[in-house]
């Protein structure tokens, strides 16, 4: 411990709460927890490792992109820039440098912005991919779950047929295509959406606060409407009848919706949040026509193979409503792979939307990524791809943890 806390004394604070919680008998789901981070540590350990050497194998290196020409020219200052930053350090020794910054939660600085951060970078771009992302995801993710357990529960009719054709196209189709088509139709045919960008730049002019102070609260706005959604489900599922199931989730709904009108009204960002709204539309409207069809066909076969099960017989013995049957005991069993693939997709979406963001020069963390890595701005490249791990692996948790909840079955 001593060894580490000399190699890494940030990490160590991470590693010791980790450790101390061994000494326990923890109770099922708790114990559970603790044995998953201890994996997580481990894992993004492994998964930082093979970043670094896959950027290591990469040709070239970042003083012949970055440096002044003027000190190209000169051999022996070259040579001492090279020595400066390590060029020519063996692969050990590289990795050592490498992994102590990681365990000291030090990304480095930039080379394509310097002297920024790449922790500064990541925090200004991640709320605009979040903001983006989060939208369609849960737009997506409501619409395919409610169409796929509809056409699931009648399947087999003209319905069935034609929703199960859509959601095969809209999930094979070439993205980078249909989002030209997309652009194409509706910001240069139709004019109803700007062609590209986030914000009109005449409109922040002289604005008297920045975009990402008004990205930032958008963002909070976002996660309330997100809670309060989730705590009327949680309050309906208390409930017996399904009208006042409805009653319940409906009602907390529309309390946020309004508080949120409320906010935005009452304060001077509500004019430059509708026009980033605005700028937001056509590509969450790309991104739910593409993720839902996926959404959608997961549900509908789920749903086949819940319906079969024999706790569905016995409640259609029992008597009970087809609505009760396929809302109360199939979908909610069959909401786990899509939950998961939900929680997990939104984890992914921090780096994956690099066709996205790239189509409607969107500049979040996709475009920066894909822009890091084409530029060898291996600090900035490194860290994108590594803050997305992260999550990704915390997403793992969060699903197993949910799959608890949802499923009586399951008992950790």
């Amino acid at each position: 411990m001593e060894y580490l806390y000399l190699f890494s004394p940030r990490f160590n604070f991470i590693i010791a709460p980790i450790i101390y919680f061994y000494g326990f008998d923890l109770p099922g789901l708790a114990k559970f927890i603790r044995n998953r981070t201890a994996q997580i540590v481990l894992l993004l350990i492994i998964y930082v490792t093979v970043v670094f050497f896959i950027f290591l194998a990469m040709p070239g290196d970042y003083t012949t992109k970055f440096l002044d020409p003027k000190l190209m020219r000169n051999p022996e200052m070259y040579e001492r820039m090279k020595k400066l930053f390590g060029v020519d350090d063996p692969w050990y020794v590289k990795y050592y440098k490498h992994m102590r910054n990681f365990f000291n939660l030090e990304m480095g600085i930039s080379f394509s912005e310097y002297p920024r951060k790449v922790e500064e970078i990541i925090a200004e771009r991640l709320p605009r991919t979040l903001f983006l992302f989060l939208a369609s995801s849960v737009l997506s993710f409501l619409l395919g779950f409610d169409l796929g357990k509809r056409i699931a529960w009648r399947r087999g009719g003209l319905i069935d047929k034609a929703a199960t054709f859509v959601g095969i196209v809209f999930w094979t189709i070439f993205t980078p295509f249909y989002m030209l088509i997309l652009i194409w139709l509706f910001a240069v045919t139709l004019k109803w959406f700007p062609l590209s960008g986030f914000v009109t730049p005449a409109k922040w002019f002289n604005a008297p606060f920045s975009a990402q102070d008004v990205f930032i609260r958008l963002l909070w706005t976002e996660f309330f409407l997100l809670v309060m959604w989730i705590i009327g489900i949680v309050l309906a599922s208390k409930l017996k009848t399904i009208k006042a199931k409805k009653i319940a989730a409906w009602s907390f709904v529309i309390a946020g919706v309004v508080l949120s009108i409320m906010y935005w009204s009452t304060n001077k960002m509500g004019s430059y949040a509708l026009d980033i709204i605005y700028h937001l539309a056509l590509p969450v409207i790309a991104l739910v026509t593409l993720h839902f069809a996926g959404d959608m066909l997961v549900m509908r076969d789920t749903m086949l193979e819940v319906i079969k099960e024999d706790y569905i017989t016995t409640a259609r013995a029992k008597g009970l409503p087809d609505k009760v049957i396929r809302d109360k005991h199939a979908a909610r069993t069959a909401l786990l792979p899509l939950m998961t693939s939900f929680v997990i997709g939104l984890a992914s979406t921090v780096s994956g939307g690099v066709i996205t963001e790239t189509m409607f020069s969107w500049k979040g963390m996709g475009l920066t990524l894909l822009d890091a890595t084409t530029s060898q701005d291996t600090p900035l490249a490194i860290g994108c791809l590594v803050f997305t791990g992260v999550l990704v692996l915390v997403a793992h948790l969060v699903a197993d943890i949910l799959y608890a909840f949802l499923d009586p079955r399951i008992r950790y």
